[in-house]
């Protein structure tokens, strides 16, 4: 790691291999993800599809190149009280998983009316289905329990603003912040995801930088966004596409973002996010760009004590 940096920067595995999107990488081993992480000098990753899922092997496989497991995707159906109780459940287990494995944050993300993660939608739909006051009632309430959960477990449920659900834009962002307990549910910040949701990325951060306790930096290509919306592309649709990409290869300004990071004293993880066609934009050299480009933007002697210890 560049002893410059002042927060943790982890890469997430979607890079090379794709979740939403799953012929995106289907062939690369997980050894070949982390052997990468290793050779960027990164010390941090989230659970990936093609990861060991014994949590013995896994644990080995990341020792053993020093890396940490930072989080992993929770998502959860909380809108609709009939799922509250399983819903729950499930998520005290993924806590119990991945406090055993060291992990501090949990990335949430609500998916009643998802076209993509809602069990309870069929093919023919073409809308995420948005909320009303029910459902945001009862997404908070859940959300507030689940925090409580992980907080058993010594850890923070971080709600992941995602496009193509139920919190996308900036005003639903500000509902979910305001309905929910601020000790119990954090903000996941995500810069491409804000911009996608048509929010100003700084600004999110700004507002609710005291709620903000993980982070993940990708960036959005402005004219595939603009061609996707124009054809009525849903979520998984862009992604194929190729709207999102490392950050320093779209339209985010990130200096002031990094910025703002440095100079609030930010010192928790940061992960690199590309979520394209690694065969198009291969993930180890697309990383390495995106943290050089990074290394611009903070600034020399910057915090440079910071503490990067888990």
């Amino acid at each position: 790691m560049s002893d410059k940096r002042p927060f943790r920067i982890g890469v997430h595995p979607i890079n090379w291999v794709g979740e939403d999107v799953r012929e995106h990488g289907a062939d690369t081993t997980y050894e070949t993800i982390l052997d990468d992480i290793r050779r960027l000098g990164l010390t941090g990753t989230e659970m990936g599809r093609k990861y060991p899922q014994d949590p013995a092997v896994l644990r080995q496989e990341l020792d053993s190149r020093g890396i940490q497991l930072v989080s992993q995707w929770k998502s959860v159906l909380l809108s609709d009280p009939a799922y509250r109780e399983q819903e729950l459940a499930a998520y005290r287990a993924h806590c119990e998983f991945l406090s055993g494995m060291g992990s501090k944050v949990i990335s949430t993300a609500e998916v009643g009316g998802s076209l993509h993660f809602d069990p309870r939608r069929t093919p023919n739909e073409k809308e995420v289905l948005r909320l009303d006051d029910a459902g945001w009632r009862a997404l908070a309430e859940g959300l507030n329990a689940a925090g409580s959960i992980a907080r058993e477990y010594g850890m923070k449920l971080t709600y992941h603003h995602h496009g193509g659900t139920v919190v996308e834009s900036g005003e639903e962002i500000d509902r979910l912040m305001a309905l929910t307990d601020p000790s119990l549910v954090w903000l996941l910040y995500d810069t491409g995801h804000a911009y996608y949701g048509g929010a100003d990325p700084l600004q999110v951060l700004r507002k609710y930088y005291d709620r903000i306790a993980y982070i993940h930096l990708k960036d959005v290509r402005p004219d595939v966004l603009a061609e996707a919306r124009a054809e009525g592309a849903d979520f998984v649709t862009c992604i194929r596409k190729g709207v999102f990409t490392v950050p320093g290869d779209g339209c985010i300004d990130f200096a002031p973002i990094v910025g703002e990071l440095v100079e609030r004293g930010y010192d928790g993880w940061a992960m690199l996010e590309g979520e394209q066609d690694p065969a198009l934009h291969p993930a180890y050299e697309y990383a390495r760009k995106a943290l050089d480009y990074i290394d611009t933007l903070i600034p020399v002697g910057g915090r440079e004590g910071a503490d990067h210890d888990q």
